[in-house]
């Protein structure tokens, strides 16, 4: 118990670090929110055929998280040593992976929208309107990855505010143009799911926008583009070295909660199963927002002291941020029942056009997902933040990839496709994947062989 008497200052620093990423995350997912109510009241079929569409969109943006969490990894240490012209250099790698990665899933989700959608789905009602999403919203992914890096790269240097601010506005902006272009308002054409791709990938470019101007004035990163443009071999290495861990991570991550979106697409009545597992998993964002500004928060903590030398300390801050999150965990957890209370029957399905059927679906997925909620945050906060920002981004790897390959992907195929035992019996077998995982990081934890030194002295 002793490692949790950080003093004051220790846990004042976190929840500053916290507030600003929940902002943003909340922001995020508010938007990823208010997308699915709008293309909701479009009807199931629509709602449906987006929320395919995005299963191969969803392993992207999870590979670019990856992308930026390796990238954090590496910045968090350096700024620890004040070193701005290694920090350079990372985020010079990040943008040619990032950007490059998602310049060709944009190419190929423009040119061959329909070959994507029946990769994803069986169901032919669900191709039309998917494809006219995918073909547009792919553009959007680029711009993503541009500003990304660059909030990530700001975050790591204990500044979330700026990632806070800027998806704030544009969250702002995408809803008022997923208004416009959805329903045809304000003079704008009423395209449907196609408006909702649209507004998407303004939002973005309006990010892109202000991201180069940040480059441009501020002082708190000065931009050095010859560093950039040449990161130079010894950053390439130790960024492969420590970023493609967890790019493979989040991708292997994605991949399998795509595959469950998958699995649910091919089961019987799979309209009502795939609507309710959109509006499911994005109240679940909602809820578990600050669970991911903890990870995170851990993450800048464990990175930054690291840098700085204090390895002695860092244990015991790392016991600390399990505390801090398992907190949180549980405050989700009352946050996301009351929800499930209050709202969902009164207000949230109203909003939508979803069958009764989806809407008690929906309701179950909820109930499973709150009870793992303090579990899931310690697997984050030390997953996401404590062993990535150690560099035991391997472990990390094994932690969060084994058990759903190993163990809930087979399960939730064999009850779903094989033995046809319902929606109910494949979401326990999704939610087993928590249990697993904190018998592998609490051992973890206590051993203290994630703290490693990632930096070097010269470059």
């Amino acid at each position: 118990m002793h490692y949790l008497r950080q003093g004051r200052s220790f846990y004042r620093n976190a929840v500053a670090l916290m507030l600003p990423m929940i902002l943003q995350n909340f922001v995020t997912n508010f938007m990823a929110l208010a997308d699915t109510f709008m293309v909701g009241v479009l009807g199931e079929t629509e709602l449906a055929a987006v929320s395919m569409a995005n299963t191969v969109f969803y392993v992207l943006t999870l590979v670019i998280f990856g992308i930026q969490s390796g990238t954090g990894v590496l910045v968090a240490q350096y700024y620890g040593k004040g070193r701005l012209d290694a920090i350079n250099r990372i985020m010079g790698m990040g943008y040619y992976v990032s950007i490059g990665l998602t310049s060709l899933i944009a190419l190929l989700s423009f040119f061959f929208p329909m070959q994507l959608m029946r990769l994803v789905t069986n169901n032919p009602e669900l191709w039309g309107p998917g494809a006219e999403y995918a073909r547009i919203v792919g553009f959007s992914y680029v711009c993503m990855a541009f500003s990304g890096v660059y909030i990530a790269v700001q975050r790591s240097m204990e500044n979330p505010k700026l990632g806070a601010l800027l998806l704030t506005a544009s969250g702002a902006l995408n809803i008022l143009l997923n208004y416009m272009f959805i329903f045809g308002k304000l003079g704008a054409p009423a395209l449907g799911c196609a408006g909702a791709a649209l507004a998407t990938l303004i939002s973005r470019v309006f990010e892109v926008v202000v991201v180069l101007g940040c480059m441009l004035w501020t002082r708190r990163l000065p931009v050095m583009p010859a560093l950039m443009a040449r990161p130079g071999h010894v950053i390439a290495v130790d960024f492969i070295k420590y970023s493609l861990p967890v790019v493979l991570n989040e991708g292997f991550w994605s991949l399998a909660m795509s595959l469950f979106t998958v699995i649910m697409g091919h089961m019987e009545n799979n309209t009502p199963i795939v609507a309710a597992y959109t509006i499911a998993g994005n109240i679940d964002r909602m809820a578990a927002v600050a669970l991911f500004a903890a990870g995170n928060t851990a993450a800048v903590i464990i990175g930054r002291d690291i840098g700085c030398g204090e390895r002695d300390e860092v244990y015991g801050k790392g016991v600390a941020l399990n505390f801090v999150c398992f907190v949180t965990g549980l405050i989700s957890m009352g946050i996301l029942l009351l929800i499930r209370a209050t709202l969902l029957d009164s207000f949230i399905f109203p909003l939508m056009d979803i069958s009764a059927e989806a809407g008690q679906i929906a309701k179950m997925m909820l109930a499973f997902i709150a009870v793992i909620m303090p579990l899931r945050s310690l697997n984050l906060c030390n997953i996401v933040g404590v062993f990535r920002a150690g560099g035991d981004v391997r472990y990390a790897l094994l932690c969060d990839v084994g058990p759903l390959y190993c163990v809930c992907l087979p399960a939730a195929a064999l009850c779903g496709l094989v033995f046809g035992l319902g929606i109910t019996a494949v979401y326990v077998c999704i939610c087993l994947d928590d249990f697993v995982k904190i018998f592998l990081c609490l051992p973890r934890l206590r051993s203290g062989r994630w703290i490693n030194s990632v930096t070097r002295e010269s470059i």
